[in-house]
């Protein structure tokens, strides 16, 4: 089952002509589709030292070009501040072989996808101090005047307000509607008091490498720049136990009111992610459901 209706679908063998069209001197590098439960890219591993990402959903090409520039640029200036490995920005591909967008190579980089059942970090205090050591490199870069573009989450709490109730009707029969409309209606009002400051913006398990119960890595660095300093703190909900999460809102610091703007942004994630996957990509869909017992149970 395709997880959008205007998805655009790649193989592997639709990869490697535009790998050798394009990049002939990758060519003789093998071509492997990684299985992710990613939902906005289609993950290739070409050799092993790069990775090429191909958007799922169709869009103007010139449009889809501007967004991975941008892309390339956040993800070239994350790697100068994060304490952490990440992805690099290799080279930009054309459309091509049937495929109508461009896409991006990047350095492949190593490690096990927290969505991994083997490899939960929820309950780890080390990998919370990681992850706030992360965060914390994030925040004190320089935002160069920079302010939160308004697309997506990171700015205003009530300008989510009609995706929301979209999110309400959709979830009826799969999620204590009543309750969580009573939990947006305190969530929305909580008001905004920090600077921007520079960010990942998505910091959910499968975005996020482990070695044993560490960080060992973080992808899909392509939206970092300034936001709600809330924002990062959506991994407190989408990764951690209660333990865990006590020790990365110790270690970064956060005031009551970050710290619920933080749970208010996970919350818009996480019921955005139960219905929209119910069916498509079960994984996701859970994650979203978890995320919100989470926060209900901090509530009650």
């Amino acid at each position: 089952m395709t997880m959008h209706d205007d998805q655009v679908d790649v193989t592997p063998e639709t990869v490697a002509t535009l790998v050798q069209e394009q990049f002939p001197q990758w060519s003789g590098k093998v071509i492997r589709l990684v299985p992710t439960t990613g939902t906005v890219n289609a993950i290739f591993r070409i050799g092993n030292d790069l990775s090429a990402r191909f958007p799922m959903r169709l869009a103007d090409a010139a449009e889809a070009l501007a967004v991975l520039e941008q892309e390339a640029r956040a993800s070239a200036e994350l790697a100068q501040v994060s304490r952490f490995p990440v992805p690099e920005p290799v080279a930009l591909g054309k459309p091509g072989a049937g495929y109508p967008m461009p896409w991006s190579v990047q350095t492949w980089l190593p490690g096990t996808v927290a969505f991994d059942a083997d490899a939960d970090p929820s309950g780890s205090d080390a990998f919370a101090e990681d992850l706030a050591t992360f965060i914390a490199a994030l925040r004190e870069a320089e935002t160069r005047g920079r302010l939160f573009s308004g697309e997506g989450r990171g700015g205003v709490l009530v300008h989510h307000d009609a995706w929301m109730a979209k999110c309400f009707e959709e979830s009826q029969g799969l999620l204590d509607v009543p309750r969580l409309r009573q939990m947006w209606s305190y969530f929305r009002e909580l008001p905004r008091t920090g600077a921007d400051v520079m960010s990942h913006g998505d910091l959910i398990p499968g975005n996020v490498l482990v070695a044993g119960d560490r960080l060992s890595g973080v992808l899909d660095t392509g939206g970092f720049g300034p936001a709600d300093p809330a924002l990062d703190l959506v991994s407190a909900w989408h990764l951690l136990q209660h333990g865990p999460r006590e020790v990365l809102r110790r270690t970064l610091g956060s005031d009551d009111l970050e710290w619920e703007r933080g749970k208010a942004w996970a919350f818009q994630q996480a019921m955005g992610l139960v219905w929209y996957y119910v069916g498509s990509n079960p994984t996701m869909s859970s994650m979203g459901r978890r995320t919100l017992d989470r926060i209900q149970e901090s509530m009650e």
